[in-house]
């Protein structure tokens, strides 16, 4: 018999699991005890935390908007990003 994979997690789904990550590692980084080459380590994976959770947070809004109008799910738009939202924030 042949085994399943389990299905991957929505980024919604994964939302609290990264930002509690992304919260524990900017946390460690504040301590200021990594080396160079670990700052940037930490730095570009706390970059990738940073992009799971905006995608994560944009499903979730576009989810939102389908709810609100389950009539017209194919009018929900994607909703306006914030000022900064072109840079990466962190």
């Amino acid at each position: 018999m042949v085994k399943k994979s389990a299905p991957e997690a929505s980024p919604v789904a994964q939302f609290e699991q990264s930002l509690e990550e992304l919260e524990q590692l900017v946390d460690t980084m504040e301590h200021g005890e990594l080396t160079l080459e670990q700052s940037l380590a930490a730095y570009e994976r706390g970059v990738g935390l940073y992009r799971q959770c905006r995608g994560a947070l944009e499903q979730a809004e576009l989810r939102v908007r389908q709810l609100a109008d389950p009539a017209q799910p194919e009018s929900a738009t994607a909703f306006d990003p914030l000022p900064d939202a072109g840079r990466d924030g962190i």
